[in-house]
């Protein structure tokens, strides 16, 4: 049923995870299909910010978070599942979606935090997905 499934997580906030890597890993396990583990670092090449950091900072930030995802996956995920590391760099929702686009995914795994007086039911990333994802979004409550 689920052969591409894309799986975001925030490598910085490792509450926001665990849950959502077994969902995945069972959904796989189950159905043999192809996990995508996708992170995404900000794209401050376009604002003012961008100007304060060196010549080449992109590339060096994006080859040491793909070695992070690696690591990560290699902890976390277990032999026998197929995976692909995926880092995008923008909006996290902009980039989960297009990337979902891209890898013509099945279903989106995404984990949100529980709801307090802030954000009445879903973070504000996790309620875009759900709204426009062009396939099934599972949102695992870390």
């Amino acid at each position: 049923m689920y052969k591409d499934i894309l799986l975001a997580i925030d490598l910085n906030d490792e509450a926001s995870w665990p849950k959502a890597v077994a969902a995945a890993v069972e959904f796989c396990r189950n159905e043999g299909g192809t996990l995508h583990v996708l992170t995404v670092v900000p794209d401050f090449g376009m604002s003012i910010v961008g100007q304060y950091f060196p010549g080449g900072y992109e590339q060096d930030i994006k080859t040491k978070v793909m070695a992070a995802l690696k690591e990560f996956v290699k902890r976390h995920v277990p032999d026998g599942i197929n995976v692909q590391h995926v880092v995008g760099e923008g909006s996290i929702y902009e980039v989960i979606l297009n990337i979902a686009e891209k890898i013509s995914a099945d279903l989106i795994i995404v984990s949100a935090h529980r709801p307090d007086l802030k954000s009445y039911l879903l973070g504000p990333n996790a309620a875009r997905v759900v709204r426009h994802a062009n396939c099934s979004v599972m949102v695992v409550r870390d």
